[in-house]
């Protein structure tokens, strides 16, 4: 039973195989995208993994753990996704980037993403806090509400991750039957790099927030997406991004002794358009 079942999965194999083969070997247009420059613009839906967040000051050190988050899109509107001087609001994502050659790519840009602690959750908590609040004391593995009197604190202007991405692109659209120089159908993956530069809004323990931007720290990334080019030059891409990010260095008050650090993983979802031509 068993051969016969390595016979069928081999036959199978070599027949799907057969398919892709023959499939790549029809004539289809071609268009080079070697020596190009691209660019695009869009939006991004996140989700977050439960984060332990660590606090330093003079007075406090504290840890809470497995603090839920979520990401905080804008209601869509023209004044705010599409007015000039207020693009910038919703959750986008911004990249140039040049093509090596016909397949890979290299590209730097900004993921605006917004992180923002779940208020009123119930959270373990260790450390000691003896800075003159009603939240004074010694906690082991206690329960703690996340009133916003004790704690508020997002990452939305944003949680921006800058990076550095490389990128494959391959044509998969005659597989489909799609022949048509002026529309083309590509799947694309890479890994990317890069630091965090967030504007951090906390309130603890109703301190003034420092809510400058800040290098805070750094993350990883992995993706794939689908590409449709209409017109050699111009395109509708969506990609899904699985990522690590470290902060170490939060800024959360007016105090420079006073910080926070997390780390985290993030998987983004996003729509861009954007275009791509010669440089010369």
């Amino acid at each position: 039973m068993r051969n016969i079942l390595k016979t069928k999965f081999g036959l199978l194999f070599f027949f799907l195989v057969s398919i892709t083969i023959s499939a790549q070997k029809k004539d289809f247009p071609r268009v080079s995208n070697k020596g190009k420059i691209f660019v695009y613009w869009g939006w991004n839906r996140a989700t977050y993994s439960n984060s332990d967040i660590s606090f330093k000051g003079n007075n406090y050190d504290f840890t809470l753990q497995d603090v839920v988050a979520y990401d905080r899109p804008t209601d869509f509107s023209y004044n705010d996704y599409f007015k000039l001087d207020r693009i910038t609001i919703p959750q986008t994502n911004f990249r140039i980037g040049y093509f090596l050659n016909d397949h890979y790519t290299v590209s730097v840009g900004v993921d605006h993403m917004k992180y923002v602690v779940q208020s009123y959750q119930t959270v373990k908590i260790n450390g000691e806090i003896n800075a003159g609040t009603p939240f004074d004391g010694v906690y082991n593995n206690n329960d703690i509400d996340l009133i916003n009197e004790f704690l508020l604190m997002e990452h939305t202007d944003g949680l921006n991750y800058v990076n550095l991405e490389v990128k494959r692109f391959d044509e998969i659209g005659h597989l489909i039957g799609i022949s048509d120089e002026n529309l083309q159908l590509n799947i694309t993956e890479g890994i990317g790099a890069g630091f965090l530069y967030p504007r951090t809004d906390i309130a603890l323990f109703n301190q003034t927030a420092n809510d400058e931007f800040n290098v805070s720290g750094w993350g990883v990334s992995i993706g794939a997406g689908l590409n449709l080019t209409f017109f050699k030059h111009f395109f509708i891409q969506s990609d899904l991004k699985y990522g690590y990010i470290d902060m170490s260095n939060i800024r959360t008050t007016q105090d420079p002794s006073d910080t926070a650090s997390q780390s985290f993983t993030f998987f983004e979802k996003t729509l861009v358009f954007g275009a791509k031509f010669n440089l010369f």
